[in-house]
């Protein structure tokens, strides 16, 4: 087909690079084309879903001129399955469009540029997820349960019978999930299973609408002897989770040798997804920040711990802040295990509502570590003293554009200077861009 047969409704355009998305980024007539399936310096066609004022959006429907950055999406479900975005794209690729998105959110957002660009962090590519939240959904129509991530771009669950990017063990477990669901009586009221893999034990998490009855208990027990997994019922909100067959396991834990670190968790706490990125991401970190006996040190939206008992373990006293106090408390359950009770306290303080009471709260410090929410921690960095603030700050982030406005802060009006940044590939083929910047003064 010529380009003048093609019909009105379609493009031809050069993309010209990949949004936070993955979604290819073009111009056409002047107007920002966003393109699903474009990778930068392809030449496609495309077909408009929808004109806005100022963008128009579009799906490619064919490559006229192929990027040598294109790959085979090794998932047979890609394009349907909204748990990737970028399949399609080599991954070292994925990593520079990520590092893109960084820098251009800085300069933006945030009117500042990095000193240096971090080498980015990455690890496994495949079967990394440890952590997952899938959903669970009966449809008649398919002839049962489904089991898995949303399609892309709907509330529908994808009906696949495999996930890539979970670990192989996992993986082969939506079959035999989705056969299970299906005979349960109860099989319309589980809304989803939470996944929580740790160094010996894989445990589900399922929620219930409605009790289980002794039928459907049987069936998950034999299931757990099956696959060699551990269930936990969890009948209303994320306290309610507890264990139920069997009811000994091994504690599910992870490990960062680095540090000499067993870290303990219940599989409803928030933990990384990707154990591998992890490690590399917490030594980055405590590298960066060069904690040293005798220096104070505060760990900002601390969680469970993950960063602070990794400063406790290099000598340095450290304080752990975070809003949640069955967090804090798991913190300090941590540090008791590992030998750090002496070096590393939690303190459970709302960072969002009263951020000067919390600085406050914490008391002056050498350096600070801070790892917000995707809603960042502007709050924390206005309140900062100009007397007495931390000589260095680490910042980890999940969120580009709020690392952004926050580094704004810290330098045009806090007088930091943005001393290096750059990304975590914490989600491969993904359009999430976490990252990690270090600020001193």
């Amino acid at each position: 087909m010529t380009e003048a047969q093609r019909p009105a409704s379609t493009g031809v355009a050069v993309v010209e690079s990949i949004d936070q998305e993955g979604v290819g980024v073009a111009h056409v007539d002047g107007k920002v084309t966003f393109l699903e399936g474009g990778i930068t310096g392809e030449r496609v066609a495309f077909a408009r879903r929808r004109s806005r004022g100022n963008f128009d959006l579009g799906t490619v429907t064919e490559v006229l001129a192929e990027s040598s950055l294109r790959v085979k999406p090794r998932c047979a479900y890609f394009g349907t399955c909204g748990g990737c975005a970028m399949q399609h794209v080599e991954p070292a690729a994925q990593v520079a469009a990520k590092q893109r998105v960084l820098e251009d959110n800085l300069a933006r957002i945030g009117k500042v540029a990095p000193e240096s660009i971090l080498p980015p962090i990455h690890g496994p590519t495949w079967g990394y997820r440890h952590r997952a939240r899938l959903s669970v959904h009966y449809v008649a129509k398919k002839g049962g349960v489904l089991v898995g991530f949303h399609e892309r771009k709907s509330s529908y669950v994808a009906d696949i019978r495999s996930c890539e990017v979970l670990p192989p063990a996992v993986s082969r477990l939506v079959v035999p999930l989705r056969e299970l669901f299906t005979t349960m009586a109860i099989r319309e009221r589980m809304p989803q299973v939470e996944l929580a893999v740790g160094e010996a034990v894989t445990i589900l998490v399922l929620r219930h609408l409605e009790p289980v009855e002794e039928q459907d208990r049987e069936r998950l027990r034999a299931f757990a002897d099956r696959h060699g997994i551990q269930w936990w019922l969890q009948p209303k909100g994320p306290d309610t989770a507890h264990p139920f067959y069997p009811e000994e396991a091994p504690a599910l834990d992870y490990r960062m040798p680095e540090f000499g670190l067993r870290i303990a968790f219940r599989p409803t706490e928030f933990t990384q997804v990707n154990a591998a990125v992890n490690r590399a991401l917490v030594k980055r970190a405590v590298g960066l920040l060069d904690p040293r006996p005798g220096e104070r040190v505060g760990d900002l939206f601390c969680g469970l711990g993950n960063f602070t008992l990794a400063i406790a373990s290099r000598g340095a006293a450290v304080v752990g802040m975070e809003g949640l106090a069955s967090l804090t408390a798991r913190g300090g359950e941590n540090a008791r295990a590992n030998g750090l009770a002496g070096l590393a306290s939690f303190l459970t303080y709302d960072l969002y509502t009263d951020a000067a009471g919390a600085l406050a709260r914490l008391g002056p410090v050498d350096k600070l570590l801070v790892d917000p929410p995707r809603d960042g921690a502007v709050e924390i960095c206005k309140a900062l003293p100009d007397a007495g603030a931390p000589s260095r700050i680490v910042y980890v982030s999940c969120s580009p554009s709020t690392l952004a406005r926050d580094a704004g802060v810290l330098v045009n009006v806090k007088g930091y200077r943005l001393a290096a940044a750059g990304v975590v590939n914490m989600f491969p083929h993904t359009g999430h861009v976490e990252s990690i910047a270090v600020f001193s003064r």
